[in-house]
């Protein structure tokens, strides 16, 4: 399916909503404003900015919460357990160096997706317009 099927896709029936919902998460991945694209998504590192700075769509709706944590962690895990598994029985590495080449990787990782991650969920929750995201343009 292509993007232009997904936009036709994510867009409601009853034509108030034509918002595209893989474009947004795509723009809150990229950590700008789901909106226009340009903007800052993000003021510091997990800080979700109030307003964009350059569309001035509203921000501060987004309901995050827990939501970048759980994925970041379903995501490392299920990335990091098979190589550590294929590196062991591969290499049979003493457990000091599995260990720390492995705690490097996973905290490395966490750090780069949790943003992202974040940015992805306030995408999305303004292309479906969740919370406050419905009564703002």
């Amino acid at each position: 399916m292509s993007d232009s099927n997904f936009a036709d896709h994510d867009a409601l029936q009853d034509g108030e909503n034509t918002r595209s919902t893989w474009a947004a998460i795509r723009k809150g991945w990229r950590r700008k404003c789901p909106k226009c694209g340009r903007g800052a998504l993000l003021k510091s590192y997990l800080k979700v900015e109030d307003r964009c700075a350059v569309c001035r769509q509203e921000l501060h709706h987004h309901k995050a919460d827990d939501g970048p944590a759980y994925l970041t962690i379903l995501v490392v895990g299920h990335l990091m357990a098979p190589l550590l598994h294929i590196a062991f029985v591969t290499w049979r590495p003493e457990p000091l160096v599995l260990f720390t080449i492995f705690a490097v990787g996973c905290v490395a990782l966490s750090l780069y997706l949790l943003p992202r991650l974040k940015g992805a969920i306030v995408g999305y929750q303004w292309a479906r317009q969740m919370g406050g995201f419905g009564t703002s343009s």
